[in-house]
């Protein structure tokens, strides 16, 4: 390789670390998580548009547009829905489950009894409290904490 082509190699390197930082950064998602009792996840930017599904208190999305004050989301399953940005924070971890029948335990193992109010079932939301090892400590809608095996819930 010659000199010159080698020097031109070297100067363009960090222009194109800079592009591949800003396009990875712009196409990633953003974390949301539902902040009210109920949500209702409409087809469009408004309330107008048909809605779809309810959710309730702690369903996590990912925030993948914004059009006023709605946002675009992507949910578990990999739909796509608008939801009124008043009715989600970026400041809550929020999980949801993945499966039906999924038990909750008092402790982070399955050496620990299973909670009285387990099992639930998909879709069933709560906020993040701590994550050890493959277990997720995790709190429901009206304060009540247990802890979950972490590939069985989406976390955001």
């Amino acid at each position: 390789m010659k000199a010159s082509n080698f020097s031109k190699k070297i100067f363009q390197f960090p222009f194109y670390l800079v592009i591949a930082s800003v396009l990875w950064t712009t196409s990633q998602a953003e974390a949301l998580c539902v902040n009210k009792s109920k949500a209702n996840l409409r087809k469009g930017p408004g309330l107008k548009f048909e809605k779809i599904w309810q959710v309730f208190k702690f369903m996590p999305f990912d925030r993948i547009d914004k059009k006023g004050a709605w946002y675009r989301v992507k949910d578990v399953d990999g739909d796509i829905y608008w939801i009124f940005d008043k009715l989600v924070s970026e400041k809550l971890k929020c999980a949801v489950v993945k499966k039906n029948q999924t038990n909750l335990r008092e402790g982070p193992g399955t050496k620990f009894p299973k909670v009285p109010w387990a099992p639930v079932d998909k879709y069933f939301s709560m906020k993040v409290l701590q994550v050890k090892n493959n277990w997720v400590r995790v709190e429901d809608s009206v304060g009540d904490k247990a802890w979950i095996y972490r590939p069985l819930v989406w976390i955001q």
